[in-house]
């Protein structure tokens, strides 16, 4: 069977000034569609390097990634930037919307960059807001919603364009915890009606909200399994901090 995500021996090395730092080191990792996937470790772990390759905003040093069957590894700037509109959906910490822009038109942007004529843009837009709730604010600006509201938007904004993958980079850390567990909880919603989630985090309670952690440490995945398995939090001889472990 042909995975949706597979990377395979995959290495990125930085040099810093004498020294040579492995932020990646032979990582191997396969994500399959309709999973739930959250990357998780502590800062330096090498988290956010797998989530700028699985998102196609770098290439490895060595080892390939194929991104829907495809060979992304050794893609220019303009493939993968084709690649990126074509198959993955970001959300980010910061929901990166245009204040003067009203919701719709915030969702539809991606769209027009992309070339979608106005008709199927607003289309579009419209079903995404109205799978996170939001169609009864699609006039509103960004400053008059709350800052879940604001995330709800930037969900849409990423399902707007039918991607193979929604990419969530710390999703809930702009939001107080009840509201980042309201988002937490449209992202199952959107797993269970089919989409694939991967979610990048360094906060063991949130990464329990998905159905397998993978865990790096030092570029290398120590756990890569089952989200309630007690090994999915608790590394033997880890100093990592453990709080939220319960599911």
């Amino acid at each position: 069977m042909e995975h949706l995500i597979e990377l395979k021996q995959v290495y990125k090395i930085y040099q810093m000034g004498e020294d040579t730092v492995h932020a990646l080191d032979g990582v191997d990792l396969t994500i399959d569609k309709g999973e739930f996937v959250a990357i998780v470790g502590s800062s330096g772990s090498g988290k956010s390097t797998a989530m700028n390759i699985i998102g196609c905003l770098d290439v490895p040093t060595a080892g390939t990634y194929h991104l829907g069957g495809v060979d992304v590894s050794t893609m220019d700037d303009d493939q993968q930037a084709e690649i990126r509109n074509k198959m993955l959906g970001f959300i980010f910490q910061q929901y990166n919307l245009i204040p003067k822009l009203n919701v719709l038109e915030n969702v539809e942007l991606p769209l027009l960059y992309a070339g979608v004529p106005a008709g199927e843009r607003r289309e579009r837009a419209v079903r995404a807001l109205e799978r996170v709730g939001l169609a009864a604010k699609q006039k509103n600006l960004p400053s008059q919603l709350s800052g879940g509201q604001q995330q709800r938007v930037s969900i849409a904004r990423a399902l707007a364009g039918n991607p193979s993958v929604i990419l969530a980079d710390e999703p809930t850390g702009a939001l107080d915890s009840h509201t980042g567990r309201e988002v937490l909880g449209f992202l199952k919603k959107l797993n269970r009606e089919g989409d694939t989630v991967v979610l990048i985090t360094h906060d063991n309670s949130i990464a329990v909200k998905a159905d397998r952690i993978v865990r790096l440490q030092d570029g290398r995945i120590l756990y890569d399994g089952d989200a309630h398995d007690p090994r999915a939090v608790v590394q033997p001889g880890s100093d990592e901090e453990t709080e939220g472990a319960a599911v």
